[in-house]
């Protein structure tokens, strides 16, 4: 799977690459951090700023991905022993 970086704008003006998008871009797109993760998304929780870029980034991507997201699974149960007798209580 190709990995994506968020775009950062620096103060001088220039452009680097992030380690990670913001919460705020994440919700943007649609996204939680969980669903995020799963889809292998770096995700930065310092970052406040969202930029419009690199919400059409995480879009794009989780179009081109054909990753479903599914949800956890349920705890298996153990299996219940039945018909054990019980001893009579005096």
């Amino acid at each position: 799977m190709h990995h994506i970086k968020p775009r950062i704008l620096k103060p001088n003006g220039n452009r680097r690459n992030g380690r990670g998008f913001s919460p705020d871009e994440l919700k943007k797109a649609g996204l939680t951090r969980a669903d995020a993760r799963r889809m292998q998304l770096p995700v930065d929780p310092r970052r406040k700023t969202a930029h419009e870029e690199n919400v059409e980034a995480v879009k794009e991507h989780t179009k081109k991905s054909k990753l479903e997201i599914k949800p956890k699974s349920e705890p298996k149960t153990k299996p219940v022993a039945k018909d054990k007798k019980e001893k009579p209580k005096k």
